[in-house]
């Protein structure tokens, strides 16, 4: 009786490697049409935010990449609007700075509650409001950059901004995959 118990051990093991192979084979393809699609996106980028989440392991099609990649773009954009927080909480800014993160702020408040619509929408198959919303969180991510950019001051939310934007450009493609 031993060896069936090792054996059905064995057979889990087996099976348990082959869904990941499975997920990592669904990650990697996707991907490559991403990047294939759209020069805005890195295929080692893609891979690594893709298989970030937490919910990677047991995606097995393009609509459950779909919804990861939303995901991931609100934690990005939640996030984002945290960090630019802190940084406002420093009493010593230049004017100019603090004017430039204030506007990125209201962006990326404003940003928060359309990913969540964007989330919604895409679960009720609505990709055409989708992709609206997830080209205005693009949208955000360069206006706060070219904000930046327009009075000469470095950003010190460039990679911030750059994974804001690339994160809404998979999940675009996907979208656009799907529609």
């Amino acid at each position: 009786m031993k060896p069936n118990f090792s054996y059905f051990y064995l057979l889990l093991i087996f099976i348990t490697f082959l869904a990941i192979t499975a997920t990592n084979l669904i990650i990697q393809e996707t991907c490559r049409k991403c990047a294939h699609n759209d020069p805005n996106i890195h295929y080692s980028f893609c891979v690594a935010s893709l298989q970030s989440s937490p919910d990677a392991h047991c995606a097995n099609n393009l609509r459950q990449l779909g919804i990861i990649s939303l995901k991931l773009t609100r934690l990005n954009v939640t996030d984002t609007r945290h960090n630019i927080k802190d940084l406002l909480k420093n009493k010593r800014l230049d004017s100019s700075l603090r004017s430039c993160l204030n506007d990125c702020f209201d962006l990326y408040s404003d940003a928060i509650p359309t990913i969540k619509q964007a989330i919604k929408d895409y679960n009720s198959n609505h990709y055409e409001d989708v992709n609206i919303a997830v080209s205005a969180v693009t949208d955000a991510s360069t206006t706060c950059e070219d904000g930046f950019k327009e009075i000469g001051i470095v950003s010190p939310l460039t990679g911030r901004n750059n994974n804001t934007f690339e994160l809404s450009a998979i999940a675009l493609s996907i979208i656009n995959m799907l529609h």
